[in-house]
């Protein structure tokens, strides 16, 4: 399957936008995409190995966090896995 790498961690990723894995489920490509590229880890997951409340998963078109197996969710390899990190901040009103 197709891993699409956001902007900000493909320095991680050896500058690469994308990552073909073999994967059964979504935990397992995100697994073989750390072992490939280990300095996402710590991007991706917490020290108790979830992923981080701050990074959104896409399976195709489908937020992962709302599938009924979320990360255990199945795959093939036509599917496509989009990483997401949400972005923080704020508008300031001044005047």
């Amino acid at each position: 399957m197709t891993i699409f790498i956001p902007t900000p961690l493909r320095i991680f990723a050896n500058g690469l936008d994308t990552v073909e894995v073999k994967a059964t489920t979504v935990d397992g490509a995100l697994s073989e995409l750390t072992q490939a590229h280990p300095q996402l880890r710590r991007h991706l997951f917490t020290s108790e190995g979830t992923v981080r409340a701050f990074v959104n998963l896409y399976l195709n078109d489908e937020d992962v966090r709302y599938l009924p197996a979320r990360e255990a969710t199945p795959v093939s390899a036509t599917d496509t896995l989009t990483i997401i990190p949400s972005i923080a901040g704020g508008c300031s009103l001044k005047g």
